[in-house]
């Protein structure tokens, strides 16, 4: 997520597996505001090139020499160097490139040409599937067109909807991120449920009103008359509710996200005051040793209530993070 633009948002039913694909690729994916990608077509002259050209390829590299040969010894125009031809099909595909050829010849060089044949019928249906393989629509490409219009890219949002957006995501990113988060302090709010749901929502909400606004524009106000403009005027007001529901939400979703540092700080002095319990035993002993007896008895029960009160200051900040995400889950 940039400065100033925020990150695509995800339906949090989307599959887990589909929401990966499709953060992975964000070059696929195609704003709800403009029309679904098409499934790719292929027309007759592709499927008869197809025809021929897998063939050639597979048995080119998967049965003749020349195609491991050509790996090693010729780079291709496009390459910047020979190593990237080497790679340019893989790891596998380059050991079998190195390896079949050279089993194929050694077969036949002592007498074994039918299993030097089944290696090269083994070695071209291997290639030819791969080749099929490669041509197939990437698994984002197909995700981008099956969820069009349950992920939300910038592009659907005006700038006062992409600013409310970002203090959205913001305050999401600084609960998930903090120390209290992830010492798991605040399990009593399913962080990584609701605060997705919350983002996901308030998203969607903020699209159609850069929807409703675009729209609005296009009407060209300027130029209706103070009739139609009063039969808009509940329009009107309808959207700046909206806005402000919309906006209180974000607004309760920052204060979680304050109350979350909060509990940072009580569970960072916690912290500290846990691992000086050594150090605590030292100083009392020092004291003991070295100042009066009634002095020393008030800054020793001192220091033993350092942990105590601690651990009441993380408490009480834990709480009142809970109170603010409970909110947010039900809301």
């Amino acid at each position: 997520m940039s400065d100033s633009r925020p990150r695509p948002v995800f339906d949090p039913s989307v599959p887990t597996r589909e929401r990966a694909l499709l953060a992975a690729d964000p070059e696929r994916l195609v704003a709800a505001s403009l029309p679904a990608p098409q499934a790719p077509r292929v027309g007759a002259a592709t499927i008869v090139a197809r025809a021929f050209w897998i063939p050639a390829f597979a048995f080119f590299y998967g049965v003749l020499p020349g195609g491991w040969f050509r790996v090693f010894f010729l780079a291709s125009l496009d390459d910047d160097t020979l190593l990237d031809g080497v790679f340019r099909w893989g790891r596998t595909a380059l050991l079998a490139m190195m390896a079949l050829p050279a089993v194929q010849i050694l077969l036949i060089l002592l007498g074994q040409g039918e299993a030097a044949a089944v290696l090269a019928a083994a070695s071209f249906t291997g290639w030819t599937i791969g080749a099929i393989r490669h041509l197939r629509e990437p698994a984002a490409a197909s995700a981008a067109r099956d969820y069009h219009g349950r992920y939300l890219l910038p592009a659907d949002f005006d700038r006062p909807a992409a600013q409310l957006l970002l203090r959205a995501q913001r305050a999401i990113d600084a609960v998930l991120g903090s120390e209290s988060h992830r010492a798991g302090l605040l399990d009593d709010v399913d962080n990584t449920v609701v605060l997705p749901r919350q983002e996901w929502e308030i998203a969607w909400a903020l699209a159609e009103h850069t929807k409703l606004r675009r729209e609005r524009r296009a009407q060209r106000p300027e130029r209706l008359t103070p009739r139609v403009l009063a039969l808009l005027e509940p329009q009107r007001r309808a959207m700046d509710l909206s806005v402000r529901a919309i906006t209180d939400r974000i607004e309760a979703l920052e204060t979680y996200a304050r109350r979350a540092r909060d509990a940072d700080d009580a569970y960072h002095e916690w912290q500290v005051v846990e691992r000086l319990p050594e150090q605590n035993a030292r100083y009392r002993d020092l004291l003991a040793r070295t100042v009066g007896h009634d002095l020393a008895r008030d800054e020793i029960e001192r220091l033993a209530g350092d942990a105590q009160r601690a651990e009441t200051m993380l408490r009480d900040s834990v709480g009142t993070a809970l109170q603010a995400g409970r909110a947010l889950a039900v809301s």
